[in-house]
């Protein structure tokens, strides 16, 4: 159900007295009451402004996301990082969890939706990737030097097995070039 800023407003003063106002239709009291006591802690964590509607999302950058991650895992609850940073309770669960799977890269948000047919029909004004910061770009190197020594590694390994199934052969032809001599000079005998 969608409140109006004035009638949030009244329900906190009220809830300030000790009163709370008439349950509107087709929510239960328990639900409304639990409500009014979430908006009176926006009030005290955010101001009142914060009770008012948005016209639009905020678009969070990836260092304030990781901001509020980061209280999370210190100890805080979600409900009160949620609380304090004007955010629904379950958008920070999916963050954390988020960050626990991927790490930082978690909390970058991906364009979505399908992608185009055509590579000419990209959207106007995509973002550019960030350019990774000095530690992922440090880590990036390492991999890629693990990398390319891991593929080194295995070329030699294909090397070996090439070598040895070649060595088979050539032992299985010589055997079997002595086991013909040996029935020619049976059957002469």
């Amino acid at each position: 159900m969608r409140y109006s800023y004035e009638f949030k407003r009244k329900c906190v003063e009220m809830y300030h007295r000790g009163e709370y106002p008439e349950t509107p239709n087709g929510i239960s009291e328990e639900r409304f009451h639990l409500q009014v006591r979430n908006w009176v802690r926006i009030v005290e964590s955010c101001g009142p402004d914060a009770l008012r509607h948005k016209n639009q999302n905020k678009e969070w950058t990836p260092e304030e996301r990781y901001a509020l991650v980061a209280r999370v895992l210190a100890g805080e609850s979600n409900k009160t990082v949620a609380l304090s940073s004007g955010i629904n309770e379950g958008q920070l669960y999916q963050w954390v969890r988020k960050y626990k799977i991927y790490g930082y890269n978690g909390l970058i948000s991906k364009q979505k939706g399908r992608k185009p047919k055509d590579a000419n029909m990209k959207k106007i004004g995509t973002r550019k990737p960030q350019k990774p910061n000095e530690s992922e770009y440090e880590e990036l190197i390492r991999l890629r030097t693990e990398n390319a020594y891991m593929k080194a590694e295995i070329e030699v390994i294909k090397k070996e097995i090439a070598l040895r199934e070649e060595k088979e052969a050539a032992r299985l032809k010589a055997k079997k070039q002595r086991s013909s001599k040996n029935s020619e000079k049976m059957d002469s005998n």
